[in-house]
């Protein structure tokens, strides 16, 4: 068994692992992708099926670039046309799991079939080539269905996580205005059933742009569809054709939006292009997953966040792997479910975070002696900080002497892992990783110069990867924004430190956005939203550590009159926020005050209040 207790310690993969890794020599491979960007991504993009190829692979018209200039595609030729042409038609490309047993197996030839009935059901609903569809689904089959329609006609979709309240929903509808609006009746979390279609009707109150709203129907009673703009999900693919030719768009042509948080605590729209999204997050997720042909990846977060569309869609799929995904708690029906799991179905690939790992190993290690996980060569974990003692619990319990963890980080904003370890580098504790191939990132200091090894510093990139966002929706002040922080360069919003080694590690953020179980917190939206009920005069949202998420939100508020019941008007407070944002925007506490205080113009005077 793996016994890691010493700080930054270096940790190497299983020699098996290094012999067999896609890249063999790291530090050639980078410098080739530094020195000359341009031959290196011609020479990946030629691997993908283009109807027209590109005349220049990357033009730079600060702040903005395009990647592939000229050349037209569609992502889903090769996610799906490309893979049923040879040796993976039959080949399982989803295998879906709900947490009260029921699983659906779906081949890649049949996932075409659906993609194509639903894309020429769109179509049929006057859905073009830029036109917008929202999704608000839990992680099922008919999510993946969705997405991929949209991009087979060169729709735009954006999805929206079920864990979202009214307000946050409203805002995304309001913003992107959708022609089309998938949406289920309910999910299950936990072993409770979740109603979902409510809060969709309560967003679309006044809304004047969804023409349709198609509904995942799997409760009983089946919930009646009331509006004439409602159809039932497989109702609407009644009649459809199985093929429908893949609408060619530009490179540049958007595929779809994900919204986070501005620092104002609004919606921000990043839009992903399908041409330089399509060859950057195939070639991150090959790289730093090691595909190979025979694996099955498990990416535990939910299909609706950037690692779900990246990690668990886009990247797998357009390297013909198979995706086990899951909908539900990973601790139902009971705490081993995930190690079930990852036994019954021969999970090569973990892909989780930290948080996800906290909560399992909250429940002790007997299920390393219980549940065969050989099958399970790599634990890969993103979205917040790998602290050591998690690390070596992971490599000891769950990766076992034939696996290996490895740590990566990327953000909303760049698409696609960018830093970590690949299977052929050593890991060092504490420390994220290198920086991927075709990546130029350095720790600066606020005029661009560069830090010293081992000094703190913002995390900027140097050039436009072809994952990085291409513009954001509607509001080109905020894609600015991005480049005009530090001169010349990309802000991430992340602190950070080099060691003499080029080893990174990630410090923490240096906005006011929080990490929060991986997801990206805007605490002025939280704030801003508690301001607005009737008993709350003004409102500050921190930070503060928890052993299971890493931070978790504590709020002080200042309510207009003193309550003589804090208890109800706590709950009542929290109830509101849920319903507003939603539970990942609760606070974990909420604690009563008589005054923030402030500086002469206003501002507030803490940065933490005691």
């Amino acid at each position: 068994m793996i016994n890691i207790t010493e700080t930054n310690r270096l940790i190497k993969p299983p020699a098996y692992l290094r012999d067999a890794a896609h890249i063999q020599n790291y530090e050639s491979t980078y410098a080739r992708s530094i020195e000359n960007p341009d031959a290196f991504w011609d020479e990946i993009a030629s691997g993908f099926i283009w109807e027209n190829k590109w005349t220049k692979v990357c033009e730079v018209q600060p702040p903005y670039h395009r990647w592939f200039v000229g050349g037209t595609t569609n992502i889903t030729l090769n996610m799906l046309d490309r893979h049923i042409v040879g040796h993976r038609r039959n080949k399982v490309a989803l295998l879906w799991a709900s947490e009260n047993g029921r699983e659906v197996v779906v081949t890649y030839d049949r996932l075409l079939r659906r993609v194509c009935q639903l894309a020429n059901a769109l179509t049929m609903s006057g859905v073009r080539k830029g036109d917008t569809v929202l999704i608000y689904m839990p992680n099922t089959v008919e999510f993946v269905y969705a997405m991929l329609a949209c991009a087979r006609i060169g729709a735009i979709h954006a999805s929206v996580h079920t864990g979202l309240g009214v307000q946050a929903l409203r805002e995304r509808i309001e913003s992107v205005r959708p022609k089309v609006v998938f949406c289920a009746d309910a999910t299950l979390s936990g072993g409770k059933v979740i109603a979902l279609k409510p809060m969709l009707d309560d967003a679309l109150q006044g809304n004047d742009c969804v023409e349709k709203i198609v509904v995942l129907r799997r409760q009983e009673p089946k919930i009646e569809l009331y509006s004439g703009l409602e159809v039932d999900f497989y109702d609407f693919l009644i009649g459809m054709p199985q093929w429908i030719n893949p609408e060619i768009v530009e490179s540049s042509h958007p595929l779809f939006v994900y919204f986070t948080t501005d620092a104002a605590g609004a919606p921000k729209g990043i839009v992903q292009a399908q041409g330089g999204y399509m060859v950057g997050s195939a070639y991150y997720t090959r790289i730093f997953f090691d595909l190979q042909d025979s694996d099955i990846l498990w990416n535990t977060s939910d299909l609706s966040w950037i690692t779900g569309h990246t990690n668990g869609i886009y990247g797998p799929l357009l390297n013909g792997a198979t995706l086990y995904f899951r909908e539900g708690a990973l601790t139902t029906p009971n705490t081993e479910a995930t190690w079930a799991a990852i036994e019954r179905h021969g999970i090569n690939i973990l892909s989780t975070m930290p948080t996800t790992l906290r909560i399992l190993k909250s429940f002790g290690a007997a299920f390393s002696e219980k549940y065969d996980l050989s099958t399970l060569r790599l634990v890969a974990s993103t979205g917040e900080p790998l602290p050591a003692e998690l690390y070596s619990w992971a490599s000891e319990f769950v990766a076992g002497r034939n696996g290996f963890v490895a740590n990566s980080w990327w953000e909303a904003e760049l698409g696609a892992p960018m830093l970590g370890t690949l299977m052929a580098n050593e890991a060092k504790l504490n420390f994220v990783g290198k920086p991927f191939p075709g990546v130029a990132l350095e720790v600066v200091q606020t005029d661009g110069s560069s830090a010293a090894p081992n000094q703190p510093g913002k995390l900027a990139i140097l050039r436009p990867v072809p994952t990085m966002l291409s513009e954001t929706w509607q509001n080109q002040e905020q894609y600015s924004a991005y480049w005009s922080q530090i001169p010349g360069r990309f802000a991430t919003g992340d602190d950070a430190l080099k060691d003499e080694d080029g080893f990174f590690a990630i410090l923490g953020r240096h906005d006011d956005a929080l990490i929060i179980g991986g997801f990206r917190i805007g605490v002025h939206e939280i704030e801003q939203t508690l301001a607005k009920h009737p008993a709350v005069k003004e409102a500050a949202i921190f930070g503060v550590p928890d052993s299971v998420t890493g931070t978790k939100l504590k709020a002080w508020v200042v309510l207009h009159q003193e309550t003589s019941a804090p208890e109800r008007t706590r709950s009542m407070l929290y109830g509101y926020i849920f319903h507003e944002l939603g539970r990942m925007a609760v606070p974990g506490e909420i604690v009563f005050c008589d005054a923030l205080p402030q500086l002469g113009d206003g501002s507030r005077a803490l940065q933490h209040p005691r």
